[in-house]
C-alpha cells in the first residue's frame, strides 16, 4: 500500500467523513473507491478515443445499413 497525503477543504473533508460513516467504511476506502471510479472512467474515455482513431467510416455505415430501420419500443420491448 501507498500513502498519500492530500489537502481538502475542511466543509469537504467533513462531508466526506459523514459519508464515508453512513456507508459503514472508513474514509480510506471512500477515496479509494472514489479515485479507483475516477480513473476507470479516464482509462475508458481513453480506449474509446484509441478505437475511434483507428475506426473506419465505411464499417460504421455498413453497420447501419446491416441495423433494422425500426424504431425501439419504450421499456425494450
Amino acid at each position: 500500500m501507498s500513502r498519500v497525503t492530500i489537502e481538502l477543504p475542511d466543509s469537504l473533508a467533513q462531508r466526506l467523513e459523514e459519508a464515508a460513516r453512513k456507508e459503514g467504511i472508513t474514509l480510506d476506502q471512500l477515496l479509494s473507491s472514489a479515485a479507483a471510479e475516477k480513473l476507470s472512467a479516464w482509462l475508458t474515455i481513453d480506449y474509446l478515443r484509441q478505437r475511434a482513431a483507428n475506426a473506419r467510416r465505411e464499417d460504421f455505415v455498413q453497420f447501419l445499413d446491416m441495423s433494422p430501420d425500426v424504431l425501439s419500443l419504450p421499456g425494450g420491448k
